[in-house]
Formats: C-alpha cells, sequence, structure tokens
C-alpha cells in the first residue's frame, strides 16, 4: 500500500501511515505502565527496611564514638574520662578527671536501648595511658542488635551486629 507525504516527509492526511510511522498503542501502554507499577511497589519496602537498618548502624556507630571519643580525650589531655550510661534517663555523661567536671552530656536515641554486662559496667572509665576499666554492652536499635565492647587493655572501641 503506498502512502502519500508531503514535501516534508510526513504523511498527507487522510492517507493510511506505514507501520513504522505509527504511535504506541493502548494496550502496549497499559502494559508498560503496570509493569512499572509492579516494579515500584516491589521496590519500596525493600528501601524502606534498609533504611532503617541505616538509621539503626548510625545511632549505634553514634553511641560508639562517645566512647571512643571519651577515650582521645583521656589520653590527649593526660585525665581519666568516665562514661556514665543512664538507659533510665536516656543519657550518656562524659566526666573527666578526679572531680568528674562534666564535659559532655548526650542523649540516647528513641529507638536505643543499652544493656551492660554485668550491669555495673554501665561506666567505663578510659586512663590516660590508653587503658580502660572495660566494658561490654548490648545495644538494640528498634530490630537489629549489637555489641560493643569496649577492651580493657587498649582501650579499644568495637561494635559488632548479632
Amino acid at each position: 500500500m503506498a502512502v502519500l507525504e508531503d514535501a516534508k516527509g510526513g504523511a498527507v492526511a487522510g492517507t493510511p501511515r506505514a507501520r513504522s510511522e505509527r504511535g504506541f498503542t493502548l494496550l502496549e501502554l497499559i502494559v508498560t505502565m503496570l509493569i512499572l507499577m509492579l516494579v515500584i511497589g516491589l521496590s519500596v519496602p525493600v528501601v524502606g527496611r534498609s533504611s532503617d537498618a541505616v538509621r539503626s548502624r548510625a545511632e549505634v556507630a553514634g553511641f560508639s564514638a562517645v566512647l571512643r571519643h571519651a577515650r582521645e580525650r583521656a589520653v590527649s589531655s593526660r585525665l581519666s574520662h568516665t562514661v556514665v550510661i543512664d538507659p533510665a534517663n536516656r543519657v550518656m555523661t562524659v566526666q573527666a578527671g578526679p572531680d568528674g567536671e562534666v564535659k559532655e552530656t548526650r542523649p540516647l536515641p528513641e529507638r536505643l536501648t543499652v544493656e551492660a554486662t554485668p550491669p555495673p559496667a554501665l561506666t567505663v572509665r578510659f586512663e590516660p595511658q590508653g587503658t580502660s576499666s572495660g566494658a561490654e554492652y548490648k545495644v538494640k536499635a528498634g530490630d537489629i542488635v549489637y555489641r560493643v565492647t569496649v577492651d580493657p587493655i587498649t582501650g579499644r572501641v568495637r561494635s559488632t551486629r548479632l
């Protein structure tokens, strides 16, 4: 079947167009939209779960950072520093020197729960030589549980997911 074309190369009104010049059919558009909706519907819950995991990891990293920073302060200032964790009031307090001068108070995030093994270990002391009193914490952020340990010999703070 011949198609009449105008001077610009387009089909003339009232004449059938060649198959290659036609647009998409309504059925093709509907199928494409359904596939896109299905892909989006499946990916949204996955992104939501991964953002919770990232937020939990960040909260535990913040908890560990306070401990690491207290150790660094103890070594650099040549004064012992003590971190007191008060889960009931949801705060962490960093105290310096023998008189216990408060250097920093930081709130615990709402979703974060901290348990110490043994419970009196909610206080950890960092010495100017880099050593510590040692501690082991079970930190829950939402549904994710981490173990944060403070090595008594090196004062190193480690967090591992359980």
